[in-house]
């Protein structure tokens, strides 16, 4: 057992009601890596409870990813569960033609707690991919244009259209046939600015040079820009206060239908609601997913102003869509996360972290910058000349598993920052714990 392990795990704590023993867990599959498409480690993961997950040797970590960032509510969270329990006895899924009460009471909910220009809800998309998409449909068939503009480093989702207008090249390099129509423009990534410009004296370069990327290198058809309000695979890069506003600006202007990518922004994560209001922003559309589980159940949707209604159901609808077990997670995971209680708490947790972190970087001279708001935290590390340090970041990810820490690197690994985004359950406390084990991991790593 690892050192990190604070309380013996039982065996017993661990295996589910069938007493599945540990080595019938482990040696069931020998050949799983010659079954499993995908990669996958070593580790057998057998429990969570909270932001605890534990795998079959009983060692214990803290979850610094939430999963894939959609546990908002941690492992197991017990009203959620009992709220699915209910309604699992009543009626797990009917077609989106008819009503249901979660599907009717998540739509109110959404309403009341986004930005007050949006006010009609589209829960028929079942993934995050799925809902950026559906939000480009909408502006294309309202505005009658076609171009999409995102931004470097932006991840939008895994469908080929999301991977098309992402803004990294690796992800499209295997496919010979993308979906046309996008424009990557700069990032507002002032640690590393495209532009060589410093934030006081820039002027959001980076966002009036998007008026030349309109004039010369779309087709002059543009129907929407898409950015997440803090990029989340891209390496948890922050705007400078005043960037959104400048960009709204753009678009009203030009016309442009503007779109928050909230998959990982929204539903608390920054301590607000959605991370349009911690940045004084009215887009015109908000796309939600993740976190909007609670603590494991998949459930999106697609928030837009009136004036955008119209497109026909077949135009973009699936089969999971408006998911009715998944809608009374989500319907419970809004109550739960709306309290202002609950959102002071992710805003004074993150708090602690970030002055954590500050302080490590004092100490380690890789990390070059940390970045944050709320539980939405990044850590970039770079070499001595203060380049990227791609592999000394996934280094760190690595050595922190050693260490109960389970830590994602930006970018699918490509990338040189490392994410730290709990379950918004987190306590002081256990943030205190995690601080204290990431710092032996970064004087492992030094």
């Amino acid at each position: 057992m690892h050192s990190f392990q604070e309380t013996p795990i039982l065996e017993s704590e661990l295996v589910n009601e069938s007493q599945v023993s540990f080595s019938e867990i482990i040696n069931s599959e020998p050949n799983i890596h010659k079954l499993i498409y995908h990669h996958v480690s070593d580790t057998v993961m057998v429990k969570g409870k909270g932001i605890y997950l534990y795998d079959a040797e009983g060692n214990r970590y803290i979850d610094c990813a939430s999963a894939t960032f959609n546990l908002s509510l941690g492992y197991g969270h017990s009203e959620v569960l009992q709220a699915v329990q209910e309604q699992a006895e009543k009626l797990v899924h009917v077609t989106s033609t008819f009503q249901t009460d979660p599907i009717n009471t998540v739509v109110r909910k959404l309403v009341e707690v986004s930005p007050e220009n949006l006010t009609l809800v589209h829960p028929k998309v079942s993934s995050g991919s799925a809902a950026n998409e559906g939000a480009i449909k909408i502006a294309q068939h309202y505005t009658g244009k076609r171009d999409v503009i995102t931004l470097f480093r932006s991840h939008l989702g895994q469908t080929m259209m999301m991977t098309s207008m992402s803004g990294n090249a690796f992800r499209k390099e295997p496919f010979p046939n993308l979906f046309p129509g996008s424009i990557q423009v700069p990032d507002p990534y002032c640690h590393r600015c495209f532009y060589k410009q410093k934030p006081k004296t820039c002027d959001f370069l980076c966002v009036e040079r998007i008026y030349d990327f309109i004039e010369y290198a779309s087709s002059g058809s543009v129907a929407c820009i898409v950015v997440e309000p803090i990029s989340g695979n891209g390496g948890n890069i922050v705007p400078p206060p005043g960037y959104f506003q400048a960009l709204e600006k753009l678009c009203r202007e030009q016309g442009i239908i503007l779109i928050f990518d909230e998959i990982q922004t929204g539903i608390g994560r920054t301590g607000k609601m959605f991370a349009a209001e911690y940045f004084g922003v009215h887009p015109n559309i908000i796309t939600t997913a993740k976190g909007l589980g609670g603590t494991g159940f998949q459930f999106a949707a697609i928030l837009t102003e009136e004036r955008l209604g119209g497109l026909e159901g077949h135009h973009h609808s699936f089969t999971y869509g408006s998911n009715v077990l998944a809608a009374a997670a989500a319907a419970k995971t809004l109550d739960i996360v709306s309290q202002p209680q609950f959102l002071k708490n992710v805003e004074t947790v993150g708090n602690y972290i970030m002055e954590r972190l500050r302080q490590m970087q004092e100490k380690y001279t890789f990390i070059s910058d940390i970045r944050g708001v709320g539980l939405m935290i990044g850590v970039e590390i770079s070499d001595d000349e203060g380049n990227p340090n791609t592999d000394l970041t996934n280094y760190i990810a690595k050595v922190a598993m050693k260490h109960g820490l389970i830590i994602r690197t930006s970018r699918y690994g490509y990338g040189n920052v490392f994410k730290i985004r709990p379950p918004l359950i987190i306590t002081l406390e256990e943030s205190e714990q995690l601080c204290d084990q990431l710092e032996k991991v970064l004087t492992e790593v030094q």
